[in-house]
């Protein structure tokens, strides 16, 4: 079995799958294009998939801290999934949901083992979302289990889509710039996610309605423990896919944009999460990038926030290579 994947328009995401023979001449096709929540039948595995959907687009109404059940209150923040997971988790480069389903169970660097998709779906809940995580056999995590188990319909597995995680675009010499990102920012950026960077309320007396444009920062934002804190996948999330309308086919950013704005939305003040020490037990397989210590590398939090992280690999590249030595 092989695959041979293309995109047809900026959103579309179709895989060909074909049998070869011994000449490896394609014989067969099959496509694969995201699969349609709405043509679902209206069973019970039907209607769980659908409640997952729901879970992605409208966080907030389900789990959010102002919903009237206070033990559904796991999230805390009024985000919802799909301001990460663009489009509900189906847009390209915009850390996409489908065809992921099979990774899981997956070895994890940050806590050094093996984690499973609620793990996984948990993480974002206590990061992202700032909040708690779902018991396994919660109604809301069974239903974003089958939402994202359903996004992999018709996947071979083992095979790998393209238009995963947020995109890689060239890597700056140089420091990102907070102050020069400042100045993007006023320009492209705070028009929808406002000056202050707390972006729009559907209904400013009813945060539980979630936001029409989300905060960057302030309280209601993901905290420091995020994946977005982190300046690489921040930086190329903006670049393929802000400001609205842009995609990985049509960025409209420049690289030194988006490293540096980047750089500035993540200098403003967020939630803080606690424990952050014990994140990645490996220090040698934390992310040049992750915004926080310990480190075993011998450069400081600011460069690791900011860059250049070139020094930073040649530095963990020594080490492991002095480890394997020494084994």
């Amino acid at each position: 079995m092989r695959v041979c994947r293309f995109a047809s328009g900026p959103f579309a995401l179709i895989a060909l799958v074909w049998s070869t023979a011994a000449t490896a001449q394609p014989q067969s096709f099959t496509p694969w294009t995201v699969p349609e929540v709405s043509a679902l039948p209206r069973d019970a595995r039907g209607q769980l998939i659908r409640d997952g959907r729901d879970m992605m687009l409208a966080t907030y109404a389900h789990i959010g801290p102002n919903v009237a059940d206070a033990a559904k209150r796991y999230a805390g923040n009024n985000l919802a999934c799909t301001n990460c997971h663009l489009d509900g988790g189906t847009k390209k480069f915009s850390l996409p949901l489908f065809g992921i389903y099979d990774e899981f169970p997956a070895y994890s660097a940050r806590t050094g083992g093996p984690i499973s998709i609620e793990d996984r779906i948990n993480g974002c809940m206590t990061r992202s979302m700032n909040g708690r995580a779902l018991p396994n056999d919660a109604p809301e995590m069974r239903a974003m289990v089958a939402y994202v188990e359903f996004l992999s319909t018709g996947v071979p597995k083992g095979e790998q889509l393209p238009g995963l995680g947020a995109g890689r675009m060239k890597e700056l010499k140089r420091a990102a710039d907070p102050v020069r990102g400042s100045a993007v920012y006023a320009r492209l950026c705070a028009a929808c996610h406002k000056p202050d960077g707390l972006g729009v309320l559907r209904d400013r007396g009813a945060p539980e309605l979630g936001y029409m444009l989300p905060p960057l920062w302030g309280p209601d934002s993901y905290n420091d423990g995020a994946g977005m804190a982190r300046l690489i996948n921040f930086a190329n999330f903006i670049h393929f896919n802000m400001p609205h309308g842009a995609d990985y086919l049509n960025p409209q950013l420049t690289v030194e944009q988006a490293w540096d704005v980047a750089a500035y939305v993540l200098s403003q003040p967020r939630p803080k999460r606690a424990g952050l020490d014990k994140d990645f037990p490996d220090l040698l397989n934390k992310p040049v990038d992750a915004p926080y210590g310990p480190y075993a590398d011998g450069f400081g939090e600011k460069q690791h926030k900011y860059g250049p992280f070139g020094p930073i690999r040649d530095a963990i590249k020594k080490l492991k290579s002095a480890a394997g030595g020494k084994q």
